[in-house]
This record gives C-alpha cells, structure tokens and sequence, in this order.
C-alpha cells in the first residue's frame, strides 16, 4: 500500500512489512518515507492549510458528515485490518470501527459551532468608541502521531476535529498499524477533503518524528503514545501547540461495601480488553483486606471463563499483543513480582504474541507491574486497609489519567473523586470508560490538553483579539 503525501499516492525506495501478529504473515507492505518525502509533505500541508481556512464551517461539516457515511459503509473492512495488523478479537474491532461515523458527525457539528466573544472594552479608561472581538481561526499545519492499540478511533479523535476546525493534518500512524490509518485517508479523499488537507506519511516514527515535530511551518502537535516519546517531543517542538496523551497505569478501587460479583465482572471488562493494551486499563486494583480473598476468587472466576485465540474466530475474548517481543516484555515483569513476593492467580503462561490473560496477588507498590505501564493482559491486585491507603496509593504515581472506585458510600465516592489525582474518574465502573464527547486526558506524567471533539478543537484554534477603532 502505498502512502499519500503532496495530493499523491506514493512509494519509497524502501519499504517495510506490516506482519499480522498472530497469524504472524506479512498481510501488506508500506513505504519508508524518506526525509525529502517528509519535507514535501510539510510544505504541502501549509498550502493545505490556506486551502482547508478558505471553506466555509458548512463545507467542512459536510466533508466530514460524507466521510462518516463511507465510513459507515465500510465498517467490517475496516475492522478486519484492524484485527489483521494490531491483533485484537474481530469484535472489539467491529466496536471501534462502528464508533467512528458518529464521532466525525460530532466532529461536523462542533466545527460549526466555533464562538468569539465581545470584549467589553469601555471599562478601560480612553476606549471610547472602540469595539473589541475575539475570533478564533485554525492553527494551520497540525501533526498527528498515533499509537497501535487503537489504529482507527484514535486517529478520528486527531483527524476528525483537527479538520472540523480547519487545519491541515500530516498523520503520522504506528509503525506496526499502518494500513486502518491509510484506508480511513482514502475515505476522507474520497469525500471530498481537498487534497492536500490530509497526509498520511509511514516509516520510521524515531526519524520522521523529530523532523515532523521540530520544524517551524508545524503549529501544533497533537501525540498519543508513551510518556517517554512525549518528552523527547517538548524538547525538539520548539514554540507550539502541544496536546500529548501519555502513559498510565490506572488504579481501581474496591472498598468493602461494593457488590463483588459486579466489580470482577467489570474488572475483566476494564482489564483485559485490547490485550491489556488500553492507556485506562485497569492495571492496579487496590482492595480492601476485608474483601480481598474473596474478590480474587470472584475474578479467578471470571478470568477462567476468558477465551483465547484466533481473533478472527467467534467468540474469542483475548488475542495476540501488538508483538511478541511485547509479549516476553509483560512475562519478563510478572515474572520480576513473582521473585519479589506476589504471586500468580491465574495466567503466566505465553504463546509467542499471545500472553494469557493473568492476575497476579500481593502487589508491592513499588513492583514494575504496579508503577510502571504494563499494557499487556495482567492486573496487579494489592491489599489496603482503607479509603484513605486507597487513595495515597492512587495517588502515589507519576501518572494520572484514570481512576476508578467501587463502593456504595456516597460520601467515600466523592473523597474518592476530590482527591484523587487523575484527570477521568469513574465511580462504580473501572478507569477503563470513555464517552467520545467528553473532554479526555491526565494530570502530571499522564500528558497535557484534552481530548473531545469541542475541547480538541479549541486547542486546535488559535485565539484572535480584534479591535475596531474610531466608532464615534
């Protein structure tokens, strides 16, 4: 497949396979961009971006309402290049394919409704006859980095408000999940989205980033991925927009009062999706020594029940990591906790990509695989002895994007929500929950700005102050 840079499709002299990582065969070849072809892209994106401020928020609402009907129409393609190039079971894939076409309508409509404001300007002493207005206007060139786990609908949170509000996008899509990003760049071509609005460059994301990210016709920067990378990109952007969401290792919370069967029913939901690859998923669950034997069985349970395979196959739960190395990685950590003291449930076994889905008890805080990000299919269970221990041990992280309690207690739940340091709460659910349209994203090592199509396009605008004098 070839990539689409300067209102192209084009190749590269080199290229680079995209391996299916449980089936574990080649399903497609895409170019290696080279940094020439990188720099062409740049410079059509600023003529994208004076051609993308010149329509009208109607013509941009209706390009994005097309797009989603095509995408609509193309759902089960979609999916099943989701499943092929990133692994996860054809149904978790059906449900992030069929999220899109209503979040670009979302998109569609917020990009109409972008508001200035009057400025009151007679309050200040010697503005007689003056009248103040803010407008607000796209940033123009805005680069887009995405992660594998979730290759269509975290592209859509970048692509669909970055458009709606009247920016040129250059995508830059995962190694490893390339071909979703370049199928749903057809789409949006295919609607009717000026040629160079959006560009879709593949290849190195250690050599495209820095020169994407570091030059002067970029304005923002819009990254999803580890908290790693987004500090090397703060040091090469220079003067920008950045919006970065990062890492995490979100915490859920079980106090003695919450109705256990509901709680591991959720925790399965919450902990082994994708694999465990989900920035929210549940990794480390912190439980009250009062239900903790019991809440472990309820979930031994339920993790027992969790099929395995093919994720091509009906009724399969839990597939292939994104790769095998990232497979030996999370056997690696467990294995780690297992000589420091905790113990494996359920689980610990591995089959090339596949790591079976794991619980591993008596946690230590400061073990890999309750303070670092797992991303693999394995929560971390740690006894504590209340609401407060609960909530120093949420807290007690470089990270902050979701949180989760169970409990019945009203008043728990809204220290529980107060206090803990997280940018998403969740009370009776797990951190593992998000509503397209709410604003999304963390607190400290967690990343900086939101996401959300109304709250990703005010930090894809610029503010402008205008002035009119001589009014009389």
């Amino acid at each position: 497949m070839e990539m689409y840079i300067n209102g192209e499709w084009v190749s590269a002299p080199s290229t680079m396979p995209i391996v299916s990582p449980y089936f574990k065969e080649v399903i497609d070849i895409v170019p290696v961009a080279t940094p020439a072809q990188a720099d062409q892209a740049l410079a059509a994106a600023v003529q994208g971006a004076k051609a993308m401020a010149r329509l009208t928020g109607y013509e941009r609402m209706q390009i994005l309402q097309r797009t989603a009907n095509l995408v609509a129409a193309n759902v089960e393609d979609l999916a099943r290049t989701i499943s092929l190039e990133e692994g996860k079971p054809l149904s978790e894939s059906r449900t992030e394919a069929s999220r899109i076409p209503d979040l670009l309508r979302l998109c569609a409509f917020e990009g109409t409704q972008i508001r200035g404001e009057t400025l009151p300007l007679d309050s200040h002493e010697g503005a007689q006859g003056k009248l103040g207005m803010t407008l607000r206007v796209p940033c123009g060139v805005i680069v887009a980095i995405t992660p594998f786990n979730y290759p269509l609908l975290l592209v859509a949170h970048k692509i669909g408000p970055a458009l709606a509000a009247g920016n040129a996008v250059i995508l830059k899509p995962a190694n490893t999940t390339p071909l979703t990003a370049l199928k749903f760049t057809k789409l949006f071509l295919e609607a009717g989205l000026p040629a160079n609005g959006l560009q879709c460059i593949t290849g190195s994301g250690s050599q495209l980033g820095p020169q994407l990210c570091a030059d002067e016709r970029v304005r923002k920067i819009t990254f999803t991925g580890s908290t790693g990378v987004g500090v090397k990109i703060t040091r090469v952007a220079g003067v920008k927009k950045l919006s970065l969401e990062l890492g995490s290792n979100a915490p859920l919370v079980i106090l003695p009062d919450a109705d256990l069967d509901a709680v591991a029913d959720a925790t399965v939901a919450g902990g082994f999706a994708n694999a465990g690859q989900v920035c929210i998923s549940a990794q480390r669950i912190l439980v009250d020594r009062a239900v903790y034997a019991d809440f472990l069985d309820a979930l031994k349970t339920r993790v027992e029940r969790i099929s395995v395979g093919d994720p091509m196959a009906d009724g399969v739960k839990l597939s292939a990591m994104i790769s095998e190395g990232e497979a030996m990685r999370v056997s690696d950590w467990i294995k780690e906790a297992v000589h420091d003291g905790a113990r494996v449930v359920i689980g610990g076994q591995r089959d090339g990509a596949v790591y079976a889905p794991t619980i591993v008890a008596d946690v230590q805080p400061q073990m890999k695989i309750s303070c670092e990000e797992l991303f693999g299919p394995a929560v971390a269970v740690t006894p504590v002895k209340d609401i407060a221990e609960a909530i120093a041990q949420t807290n007690n992280s470089r990270y902050g994007l979701s949180a989760g309690i169970f409990t019945r207690d009203v008043t728990n739940a809204m220290r529980f929500a107060r206090e803990a340091e997280s940018g998403n709460v969740h009370i009776n659910w797990t951190p593992q929950w998000r509503a397209d349209f709410m604003p999304y994203g963390g607190f400290k090592g967690s990343g900086i700005g939101k996401e959300g199509p109304r709250y990703a396009i005010e930090e894809m605008t610029e503010l402008k102050t205008v002035v009119i004098h001589g009014l009389g």
